[in-house]
């Protein structure tokens, strides 16, 4: 049993303007490296946020939703990569939370309180290559899971795995990262969120102890599993908004410090230029829009998950349909304030070392992962024909 590692003060916690500035200063190079940030993350495990969503009850830290995705918004307003990992890495611990037994979570979350580990996301439901063989006691893994977000040097692994012999049924799980058996490939090449550590994962005869199915494959989920899916919509909505509010500060720091005005502008400062003004004006609307948004559907879903298993559908619809709003603002302002940052920074603002193009990349290579043109059509069922929507992947 490894030994317990000393949790930092909550003071650490509380201050994240050096983790922010350190993140901050080699962000344009690691994107271009891509890879691995094996230093970073242990600056963030240093500070102690892979506790935050961990319960008291389990000596973690029991922050709220509204908190937690604050957190993340503001990591990823200066790299989205790394704050993708640390919000997914919450995710899989919600979905010990929403989805095991009592003893489950007190021995996974006690051992994440004691190793400080991260969690890796192997639960991809589009890719069913991944099968689970029932053996004595068990199962027997086989197969690959693609888009496995931040399972390199992650201690554990949630996953979903299509049960052999029941027509496509999937089972949820957890497995040591580390486990025999288990290869996390090197095969992730974005043009964006190139340090997400979104490998592959390939199972070659990994045990699975029936003590470690959270899921069964025949369970029927109840609103409050459902939840999970609301959790994950809600992690893309603060990277899209904290992509946003990273661009638009890049932006404001070069048209106070180095912008030139335009020749037939007339004014002497970039400042002064009318359309530049405009501009940051349409910035600040789309970005307070989406703060706005995002942290009414943060305190929807608190209000959701704290009733657990007595949340009603109608109650859970109400949080889909609040992140699905804040999905679609968000969406808009990160791509207007990424390409809007080259309006301001021109010709000059294009050169490499500044890294200002990784905005754009990295909100398009996310925003791609769910077209508006579904959330809007579910909006408009609901706003029109009062139609609340179903659970699905991406509801």
């Amino acid at each position: 049993m490894n030994a317990r590692i000393p949790i930092p003060p909550a003071s650490s916690v509380d201050d994240l303007a050096g983790l922010i500035e350190t993140l901050h200063a080699s962000a344009p190079e690691r994107d271009r490296k891509g890879g691995h940030a094996a230093e970073e993350k242990a600056l963030i495990r240093t500070h102690g946020l892979l506790l935050d969503v961990v319960p008291r009850a389990f000596g973690g830290r029991g922050r709220s939703w509204s908190d937690v995705f604050a957190t993340v918004r503001r990591i990823a307003a200066v790299d989205s990569a790394l704050a993708h990992v640390l919000a997914f890495h919450h995710l899989q611990v919600a979905t010990v939370l929403i989805y095991g037994s009592e003893e489950q979570q007190a021995r996974w979350l006690t051992a994440t309180v004691r190793e400080q580990g991260w969690w890796g996301n192997g639960m991809n439901p589009l890719d069913k290559r991944l099968q689970a063989r029932a053996v004595e006691d068990g199962f027997v893994l086989d197969g690959t899971k693609s888009f496995c977000s931040g399972t390199s040097g992650s201690s554990y692994m949630t996953f979903s795995a299509e049960q052999a012999g029941t027509g496509g049924a999937m089972l949820l799980g957890i497995v040591p990262t580390q486990q025999a058996g288990i290869v996390v490939l090197d095969d992730w090449d974005p043009i964006g969120q190139r340090q997400t550590d979104s490998n592959s994962v390939a199972f070659s005869d990994v045990a699975l102890p029936a003590r470690d199915v959270i899921r069964a494959a025949d369970a029927v989920p109840a609103p409050f599993h459902t939840l999970r899916t609301c959790i994950g919509q809600l992690v893309l909505v603060n990277l899209y908004l904290g992509i946003a509010i990273g661009a638009q500060r890049e932006a404001r720091h070069h048209a106070r410090t180095s912008a030139r005005p335009w020749v037939s502008s007339g004014v002497a400062h970039a400042t002064d230029d009318p359309f530049m003004l405009n501009r940051f004006g349409e910035l600040r609307v789309q970005i307070a829009a989406s703060n706005a948004l995002a942290d009414r559907a943060a305190h929807a879903l608190d209000a959701a998950f704290a009733q657990g298993h007595s949340l009603s559908a109608l109650e859970r619809a109400e949080v889909s349909v609040a992140t699905a709003e804040a999905k679609v603002v968000a969406h808009r302002a990160g791509l207007y304030a990424s390409q809007e940052l080259f309006e301001v920074v021109g010709a000059r603002g294009t050169r490499s070392v500044l890294g200002f193009d990784r905005f754009w990349r990295n909100v398009r290579t996310h925003t791609l992962h769910d077209p508006l043109d579904y959330k809007l059509n579910m909006l408009g069922r609901w706003a029109l024909k009062d139609e609340a929507p179903p659970p699905s992947l991406y509801n």
